[in-house]
């Protein structure tokens, strides 16, 4: 383009003022302002028209990027650009850009094609963007977005950012297929911070690698006609995904300047909050998060069609205290992770929760959450009787020491059961219910057999059966009688004496009978007691 040392342009590029004013800009490493100081008419989003001094050519911005002339003496050249219309379209594609990049306040008249092309860092801030086409790009510093209006969708599929990705407050508008943010196979080094982005369309993050943490603090997604307004399946983060509220007072993002690394934390108690809000379902099967999700506050709006989906995903720690959503499927089906912290509240009742296969340690409840709200909780997760979510809770419990309420879970389960079979073993499952609490409540059976002691003994000691062989039988004694009827292991040399006749030897036949049955019963539930079930 020119000779060494040689920073003059082209002379057939004629570069108008504005651009001669990045040129010289680019050389120094310093900022090319072309703001005319009406914070109305500097507004790229606004609907004032922008005049010949405030437009340069993208060719010329594509020359300074790909080919640009050398720095001055003792400086590093850069492009950075405030306030600027950019014409036709910029196409920097599979080009290696060195300098530092940052476009503040500009419109870009066409769409920003970017595809295969490798930056040191990136930044477009509060721009207007028609369309970013930027599959595979590739950054060893940040690529930062914040506050851009983008009409027709990003794309970045398979794209690497060597630090963080920055999408705060962005406003993305969907492109013919439907999607707003395309960034399957995405690579993050640290950070992908999105907070407080308004999404309309899918955005789509299958397969994508985050290598801290994935935040969308405060975000909207709205896809309400589409299936799902988050898709991202085989989503890898290393730390945690935050879909919670972001603070209002006292933004960062209340001045123009934008920070880089965002709003950085769940805002305290007494801040105004804008929550995380999903319109449409959301889809993270088989997500991998080193840390937690969580869904503190979020909402969710959903169609009676639509989910959220979180099958086979695995994380340390699911933080779910978000409003009950009112349509739609919670699907944990297959669900690994080690703390469940949750609210009674959000939860979906009858047939909005699906969790068969759902594994968890320790459950934290998060305000009142007692046993029958819990019982409710798993019924509602299975329209159809499965015994896993009921073995899962009760195993939960035992860990930490409440057997009682796990022998009520398992009880629980029983009953459940007892409801799909036939109205034979219904009968006699109510019977098991009814005496014993089918082994869970021993207790129970113990008072049944004092019952039954008490009964055959007033009933032998005024029909005392004659003695099996005259002369040889012990002196007769109703309670003990009675009490060897009924116990079926130890002989207290009363049973075989004596020889019970018509009625007495069908309340014999009854008292062995139940002896035998509650006996292994009280011995069932003291196995169970001892070995901590």
């Amino acid at each position: 383009m020119t000779e060494p040392g040689d920073g003059d342009a082209p002379a057939d590029l004629q570069l108008t003022s504005a651009e001669w004013s990045m040129w010289q800009a680019f050389r120094n490493g310093s900022t090319c302002d072309l703001h005319i100081g009406d914070p109305a008419r500097d507004d790229p989003h606004g609907q004032h028209l922008w005049g010949p001094e405030r437009r340069v050519r993208a060719r010329v911005v594509a020359l300074l990027l790909l080919d640009g002339p050398p720095p001055q003496p003792g400086r590093v050249a850069a492009l950075q650009l405030t306030g600027a219309y950019i014409t036709d379209t910029l196409d920097v594609a599979g080009g290696t850009i060195k300098p530092f990049v940052e476009l503040r306040d500009c419109r870009f008249e066409a769409e920003v094609v970017l595809p295969e092309s490798h930056f040191t860092t990136l930044r477009l801030v509060n721009c207007a963007i028609p369309r970013l086409e930027a599959a595979r790009l590739h950054t060893e510093g940040d690529l930062h977005l914040p506050r851009c209006v983008v009409q027709s969708g990003i794309r970045i599929t398979d794209a690497q950012i060597g630090t963080d990705l920055m999408l705060n407050q962005a406003i993305v508008h969907k492109d013919r297929q439907g999607r707003s943010v395309m960034a399957d196979g995405l690579t993050v080094a640290q950070d992908l911070q999105a907070e407080m982005m308004e999404s309309y369309g899918e955005l789509s993050l299958r397969g994508a690698t985050i290598g801290v943490s994935l935040s969308l603090r405060g975000s909207r997604l709205c896809n309400p006609f589409g299936r799902r307004a988050l898709n991202a399946p085989q989503l890898t983060v290393e730390r945690t995904l935050y879909l919670t509220p972001a603070g209002l007072a006292n933004s960062p993002f209340s001045s123009s300047a934008t920070p880089p690394y965002g709003i950085g934390q769940t805002p305290s108690r007494g801040t105004r909050v804008q929550r995380f809000e999903c319109e449409g379902g959301m889809r993270l099967d088989d997500g991998r998060f080193g840390d937690a999700v969580d869904f503190e506050h979020a909402r969710f709006i959903m169609e009676s069609d639509q989910e959220l989906s979180l099958r086979r995903i695995q994380t340390p720690e699911l933080r779910f205290l978000g409003e009950r959503p009112q349509r739609g499927r919670v699907i944990l089906s297959g669900a690994r992770v080690v703390n469940l912290i949750d609210k009674s509240a959000s939860w979906p009742g009858l047939g909005g929760l699906w969790m068969a296969g759902f594994a968890y340690e320790t459950l934290i409840p998060r305000g009142h959450f007692p046993l029958a709200l819990r019982l409710q909780w798993v019924a509602a997760a299975t329209p159809e009787y499965a015994p896993e979510p009921y073995e899962m809770l009760a195993a939960s419990l035992r860990s930490t020491g409440e057997d009682a309420d796990a022998r009520e879970v398992l009880l629980a389960k029983q009953r459940r059961r007892r409801e799909t079979l036939p109205l034979a073993a219904k009968a006699w499952g109510i019977l098991q219910d009814w005496t014993v609490a089918y082994g869970y409540r021993p207790g129970r059976a113990a008072v049944w057999m004092a019952v039954l002691w008490a009964i055959g003994t007033l009933y032998f000691s005024t029909s005392p059966p004659p003695p099996l062989k005259a002369g040889e039988a012990p002196p007769w004694n109703p309670y003990l009688y009675s009490l060897d009827l009924l116990l079926p292991v130890i002989d207290l040399n009363q049973g075989a004496a004596w020889k019970p006749g018509g009625g007495s030897q069908w309340v014999a036949a009854v008292l062995i009978l139940a002896g035998w049955v509650l006996a292994t019963t009280v011995a069932a539930g003291a196995s169970r007691l001892l070995r901590r079930q």
